[in-house]
């Protein structure tokens, strides 16, 4: 039997790209459910324990920049295993029986309420927490696509950010991933990303402030995205 690889833990108020993609490049998200219910299970596991501030989803792989919150700011959640079994299980998970996560938050992480019943049973861990994001979203895919074995690659894939300028090219990679890899032409045109939500107004648990503050001001925001920059000195950031 292979070794089990190990991750690094990610570390508390530390700023991460996360990123992975399909195992052998399959693909992951076949329609717009696909979409929704990894978003929804984003809300459930990642909201607790880290602060979002730029996103994207496409077919085969996805990035995150995200925060990840003080020891003492998150909460205590009850096991995946028990977690994950009274929402799902009890569903009849089967493949006319998906189960629908409470707090569904639609393509913008906004307004979302996570499901997470607190029993104060232990404290949420941020690299546990992603993992059962993954391994959450494999089960229901396999079942659904009547598949098994891995659906992502392991280990998921963290770099940690540390400078502003990395910051803001970062957004600007990850805004503009569709466009990179021929899903669009327009990133107006992708609505599984956080550009649209942090051009508009409407409330959002999306860190989209913070984001701004980078920029200094939604117009300066918009303005760098329109422009082309170079991006030769993130090819590790790349999943090709």
């Amino acid at each position: 039997m292979p070794k089990r690889q190990t991750i690094e833990p990610l570390e508390y108020g530390d700023t991460y790209h996360i990123f992975n993609r399909g195992i052998n490049s399959t693909d992951l998200f076949l329609c717009q459910r696909d979409y929704e219910y990894f978003l929804e299970l984003y809300a459930r596991f990642i909201h607790p324990v880290a602060d979002t501030y730029a996103w994207v989803l496409v077919k085969n792989h996805f990035h995150f920049l995200v925060r990840i919150k003080n020891k003492e700011e998150i909460p205590f959640l009850r096991p995946f295993s028990a977690e994950f079994r009274s929402e799902a299980d009890t569903t009849n998970l089967t493949l006319t029986g998906l189960p629908t996560l409470s707090g569904h938050c639609g393509n913008d992480l906004s307004g979302c309420e996570t499901a997470d019943r607190v029993d104060k049973v232990k404290k949420a861990n941020p690299t546990r927490q992603f993992s059962h994001l993954f391994n959450g979203y494999a089960r229901y895919f396999n079942i659904k696509n009547r598949r098994h074995g891995g659906l992502f690659e392991t280990p998921f894939k963290k770099i940690r950010v540390n400078t502003e300028k990395y910051f803001r090219r970062l957004v600007y990679y990850i805004h503009r991933n569709p466009v990179n890899h021929g899903f669009t032409e327009h990133i107006l045109d992708w609505g599984w990303s956080s550009y649209l939500t942090i051009i508009s107004v409407k409330p959002t648990r999306l860190s989209r402030e913070t984001v701004l503050g980078y920029f200094d001001d939604a117009a300066n925001f918009k303005a760098y995205h329109q422009q082309q920059h170079d991006l030769n000195d993130m090819e590790n950031l790349l999943l090709e």
